[in-house]
């Protein structure tokens, strides 16, 4: 035994020499994984798993490191680090490179072993996997847990569905059978049910066994054909399921060292036929015991109680037990070493004497062997046979030899042992067949023609037959290929598939003996059926409808008379060998008889199958069925008999394959030719196809690409829009920032107003309060002046000479008050006037102080504008790839600064006509003001009237000596009126004017509109109040001409004139 230890390798080879299994009890080798360090330790293995080939072997350690073997290649690959142990591992998946493994974690993943990378990661546990099941299809797999199983869609990594059950029930196991598309669930409470995979629907039960009480199901097993279900527990017992019957046929005991079942599995066998016959049972006591179910006997174990072992898995070939060991290491078995008399062919019947006269000479060693049959079944043919065995006898050693075979056998004896029981032992059948074809094994020669791969005739036979399996499928499709490279008759003839397909389906693990079995079948048993190429054998079909001439001639003129030809009720059973017409039992029965005997018997046996057409093939279970071919073939005469025209049986010679040109080769050349020809149509009507593909796949990819160009003009619309919402909620924003600002600033300019106003207020207050000072002043004058004139006109009539004394010193005085109030008037209108220079030098530092505050904000605004231009430059230089987004930017932020110079220019024209209103304004006042002279040209006029008037009046007075003294008051009075009047007047000019010079100051473009707004404002309040004072001024002239016309009036009153001037009054 060689032991290999993996180390810290991620590769290399498992053994180093090859391994010699019989050394120990079948062991080919011992693997271990070290550590080495400072605390050197052994990584304990925890679970293996086959793949579906069986050549392949997949490993998990406790440190969750994943290893593939190779036994065929020997070698070993490090192919994943879980981190973490596994619970389970599956390796036989649909894509042969993937594999499984449950992890301590409750989750399943599933990896790659050539690129080692996750390819799924499925999660849905709540406790530990204890088993992975994968379908035969390798597309869905089953997970297992004590609370719940899941089944996942391997193909996608989905759940598709989940089986929940009470705590209280539990669940064992849950698997798929094989070949079949049922899933079996079993329970902890002995029950197991059987679930249609499409449906999920519950097929059936099993009973509960009698034993089931005692009895707890732990383990399960179920047969390659998935007919036997095997259950075992802590017990010794294991119960035998039908799954066909749903009974229980069967109650082994195991030895009595024999507590407790831990493990259950089928030993596969190449030539069972999926109906396994050896269990392999894992005990408490680490020991694997290898049974058979029919006979209960004991066929060898493996493991020991020094090394034990914990768990084990059988490769699907039946060649090696992988097992891992109590100690952690992993032990590989080969099954041929550990059953050495499995592989031996049944001992012998008959023994012939190869040497008469050694055999007379020492009869002691003579042996005698009993059929174990008490009679023949058949009387009448049992003498016959018998005599024939004694002819055999007597003949010469020649003939003995030709029916010897290889492996010890005897045909004759074969024949007889076939004749008797009716059929070979179904475990030694294969072994039995390989030895009446003689088939010579060649390797080498069978690997060329693989070699060449798959025969263009065949590279799309799944067309045409659809199978489900897929490793048939590639079976039939390499066999077929091997014997069109072998021949290139069998590429042109249709029916080869349905010839070779029932041998493919029963040596489908061995392909060279698949190959050399149909081969062999074709070149002997189907002699002179490629003559007639491609139409059917007419002179084997010919031959056969002899024998029925000779032995139903009324049946023959039955079909003749109904026109069914040979070609119709017997080639068709000739092409398909009756795998069309017989059951699997049958058919091997069948070719058990006809491999046993001359090639002729084949067509015999279709001759004798349309003779018993009555009672069909189908139905008979007894030999006297089978008998009719062989009374056929001794009863036929030699002239009709197929034996004259059919060769002896010959084998396939060793080396290399003989050469079969049995056919019309000018046929199969001109259908190969036209072939040929159809298959370059073919090529080239498939170029044009893929062409037109491709041209159809560019258009399709050109749709598609330009389906995505319109998406992602679309996501760029969708940006932009995106983008210019988001701008234009930053300009609403940035909006109500500014409205805020500016209703802060108005806030400001109303609070600056209204201080003004106030101001204003005050300061008019303060002048209302000294004009009303004046104008009180002005009539107490004129009341104290009036009474002086009562006195004066009193004391005038007294005295004129005091009078005239008293008058010219009241004069005097008077215009010493009169200069005096001159100079305070004057003083007044000064202050005045230095008040209204120091409100306007005010104004005017005001509307400096905004204009030069726009300007700093322009000048921020534009150093702003430049770092902002400065900056988007350097994004535009630094990334490209956003050029386009800029560009359509710029031309926004352009179509904006059109509207912004839409809004300039409507603020401009609201600007100008602002404007021309103010023009307006001020020609309408120019107007009033024209008025104002015109009226001020009429007052000079009416004055110069009033002069005349005067003139005449000092006229009048000097006539009237008595009325002198009160006619010159009267033009002092006048004259000091109109010298106010003129004052005033040239006042009120020299302010209009300097408020037109105000209004016609130039202004900036960029002053904001409030400030435009509050000088306007300012300048129509200043009106406003101007016009309130020059009525208050016409008020009060308009009073001070009623005081005077009332003294007037007084003074007429008390002196009427005798005269009046031709002069007028205007108010």
């Amino acid at each position: 035994m060689e032991r290999s230890d993996l180390g810290g390798r991620q590769q290399g080879p498992i053994w180093h020499r090859k391994p010699c299994p019989a050394a120990r009890r079948g062991v080919i080798v011992n693997i271990i994984h070290s550590v080495k360090g400072y605390h050197s330790k052994t990584i304990r293995f925890l679970n293996v798993a086959f793949d579906s080939s069986g050549d392949s072997l997949l490993v998990g350690d406790y440190q969750g490191n994943i290893y593939v073997f190779d036994l065929s290649g020997n070698r070993f690959n490090l192919v994943q680090r879980t981190m973490q142990p596994c619970t389970a591992l599956a390796f036989n998946l649909r894509r042969k490179t993937e594999f499984l493994v449950a992890l301590a974690d409750y989750s399943i993943k599933c990896f790659d072993t050539e690129t080692k990378e996750l390819v799924s990661w499925m999660r849905g546990h709540d406790s530990s996997v204890s088993s992975i099941s994968v379908h035969g299809s390798g597309r869905y797999a089953i997970t297992t847990s004590t609370d719940t199983a899941q089944l996942w869609d391997l193909d996608t990594f989905q759940r598709r569905r989940k089986l929940n059950v009470r705590q209280s029930v539990g669940i064992q196991k849950v698997f798929f059978l094989p070949l079949s598309n049922t899933i079996l669930s079993c329970f902890k409470d002995n029950s197991v049910f059987a679930w249609e995979f499409d449906t999920f629907h519950c097929k059936y039960q099993l009973p509960t066994p009698v034993e089931g009480s005692v009895l707890l199901y732990k383990v399960f097993a179920v047969t390659r054909d998935g007919r036997i279900f095997v259950a075992g527990g802590k017990s010794n017992h294991l119960h035998l399921w039908c799954l066909e019957s749903k009974q229980l046929i069967r109650i082994i005991q195991m030895p009595a060292k024999v507590q407790a079942v831990r493990h259950l599995e089928f030993l596969p066998d190449s030539f069972d036929g999926g109906s396994n016959q050896v269990l392999g049972v894992l005990s408490q006591d680490n020991i694997m015991r290898f049974i058979n179910i029919e006979t209960c006997k004991l066929l060898f174990d493996i493991g020991s109680h020094e090394e034990g072992i914990s768990t084990a898995a059988i490769s699907p070939n039946g060649r090696y037990i992988a097992s891992v060991m109590e100690d952690g290491s992993l032990n590989l078995y080969s099954v041929q070493s550990l059953t050495p008399e499995g592989n031996k062919p049944p001992p012998p019947v008959f023994k012939v004497v190869e040497d008469w006269s050694k055999c007379t000479s020492e009869p002691n060693k003579l042996t005698r062997v009993a059929s174990g049959m008490s009679e023949w079944p058949w009387k009448s043919k049992r003498s016959k046979i018998q005599t024939r065995l004694l002819k055999l006898q007597v003949n010469t050693s020649l003939q003995n030899k030709e029916n010897e075979l290889p492996g010890r056998l005897n045909k004759k004896r074969l024949q007889s042992l076939l004749k008797g029981f009716g059929e070979y032992p179904a475990k030694y059948r294969m072994f039995v067949w390989r030895s009446l074809l003689q088939l010579p094994e060649n390797h080498l020669a069978f690997s060329s023609l693989i070699d060449k791969g798959t025969h263009s005739a065949f590279v799309n036979i799944q067309n045409e037959y659809p199978i489900k399996s897929r490793k048939l499928l590639r079976v039939l499709q390499r066999t077929l290929s091997a014997l069109a490279h072998w021949s290139a008759i069998f590429a042109e003839t249709p029916y080869i598939p349905l010839l070779a397909f029932p041998f493919v389906k029963l040596f489908q693990n061995n392909q060279l003996i698949c190959f050399e079995v149909v081969a062999t079948v074709v070149v002997n048993f189907c002699q002179h059926w490629f003559e007639y190429f491609p139409n059917p054998p007419v002179n084997v079909l010919s031959m056969m409808e002899n024998v029925l001439a000779h032995h139903d001639k009324q049946l023959l003129q039955h079909l003749i008379k109904h026109n069914v030809t040979s070609q119709v009720y017997a080639w068709p059973l000739l092409e398909t060998l009756f795998s069309e017409v017989l059951t699997r039992e049958e058919w091997l029965k069948v070719f058990d008889n006809i491999f046993s005997n001359h090639p002729s018997y084949f067509l015999m046996v279709v001759v004798a199958y349309i003779v018993c057409s009555r009672a069909p093939l189908l139905h008979c279970n007894q030999m006297a069925d089978f008998e009719e071919a062989y009374h056929l073939m001794e009863a036929t005469p030699l002239d009709i008999h197929p034996q004259r025209m059919l060769d002896d049986f010959i084998p396939l010679t060793k080396g290399q394959y003989p050469v079969f040109n049995k056919y019309p080769k000018f046929i199969l050349d001109y259908q190969t030719q036209e072939r040929e020809r159809i298959r370059q149509d073919e090529i080239e009507y498939l170029r044009e196809r893929q062409l037109a593909h491709e041209l159809e796949a560019k258009t399709q990819e050109q749709k598609a690409e330009d389906e995505a160009w319109y998406q992602k003009q679309a996501l760029l619309r969708e940006a932009e829009e995106q983008r210019r919402k988001m701008l234009l909620e930053e300009e609403e924003k940035l909006a109500e920032q500014r409205q805020r600002l500016a209703a802060v600033k108005k806030e400001l300019k109303v609070k600056e107003l209204q201080f003004l106003d106030a101001s204003r207020r005050r300061f008019l207050k303060y002048q209302q309060d000294q004009h009303q000072m004046e104008l009180q002043r002005l009539d107490d004058e004129i009341a104290r002046k009036a009474s002086m004139r009562d006195q004066e006109a009193a004391a005038t009539i007294q005295d004129i000479e005091v009078r005239w004394m008293e008058l010219e010193s009241q004069r005097q005085l008077f215009e010493q008050h009169l200069i005096k109030d001159q100079e305070a008037v004057t003083k007044e209108m000064k202050e005045e006037v230095d008040a209204h220079r120091r409100k306007v030098d005010l104004e005017d530092h005001l509307l400096q102080r905004l204009m030069e505050i726009d300007k700093e904000e322009k000048q921020k605004a534009q150093i702003v504008a430049e770092e902002n231009a400065a900056k988007a430059e350097q994004k535009r230089i630094d990334t490209d790839w956003r050029l386009q987004a800029l560009h359509k930017l710029r031309r926004e932020d352009q179509d904006r600064e059109k509207r912004y110079e839409e809004i300039a220019k409507l603020l401009h024209d609201n600007r100008v006509k602002e404007a021309e209103l103010l023009k307006a304004m001020r020609e309408a006042e120019e107007q009033k003001w024209e008025e104002v002279i015109q009226k001020k040209a009429q007052l000079e006029e009416e004055q110069k009237a009033a002069a005349a008037a005067n003139e005449h009046r000092k006229q009048f007075l000097e006539d009237r000596m008595n009325d002198a003294e009160l006619a010159e008051k009267l033009q002092r009075e006048d004259d000091y009126f109109g010298e106010h009047i003129e004052r005033h007047c040239d006042l009120k000019a020299r302010r209009t004017e300097r408020g037109v010079e105000l209004q016609q100051v130039p202004r900036t473009g960029n002053i904001c509109l409030n400030d435009f707004s509050a000088s306007e404002s300012s300048s129509h309040m200043s009106l406003d109040r101007r016009r309130g004072l020059a009525c208050q001024e016409r008020e009060l002239m308009a009073e001070v001409r009623r005081l005077r016309q009332k003294l007037i009036s007084q003074s007429r009153s008390r002196h009427p004139p005798t005269r009046f001037p031709a002069t007028k009054w205007i108010p």
